[in-house]
């Protein structure tokens, strides 16, 4: 079955990086654009950045552009999330998902979700 494993969150001061990987399996990995999410506490769940099934084309929110970078690694079936120059509103649990249509923002158009991994921003 399909499995997403996000890791990697933690405690971190503002100005801060973390990089979260995302294991999957159960599927074919490189035929799909990966994403990511976050959601903060009494948030809705918002788009954070995706990648398309080569690492080719990505997009990224307007809050997150120039300080966060996704990337993957087709042969270790991972999706990586780089954040940089991180603040506090970035504090939120973090949310890999496989895109069922390319390139997606919308959260309607992913289909399998890992668990999460809870990123704190300390300011």
């Amino acid at each position: 079955q399909v499995r997403l494993a996000e890791s990697g969150g933690g405690l971190v001061q503002a100005g801060g990086s973390l990089r979260l990987p995302c294991a999957a399996s159960g599927f074919t990995f490189s035929s799909f654009s990966m994403g990511w999410f976050r959601q903060a506490p009494g948030k809705e769940r918002e788009f954070v950045a995706v990648v398309n099934w080569n690492g080719g084309s990505t997009d990224y929110a307007d809050s997150v552009k120039d300080r966060f970078t996704i990337s993957r690694d087709n042969a270790k079936n991972t999706v990586y999330l780089q954040m940089n120059s991180l603040k506090a509103e970035d504090t939120a649990v973090y949310f890999c998902a496989r895109a069922a249509t390319h390139l997606a923002r919308s959260r309607y158009n992913y289909d399998y979700w890992g668990q999460g991994t809870q990123v704190t921003v300390s300011s």
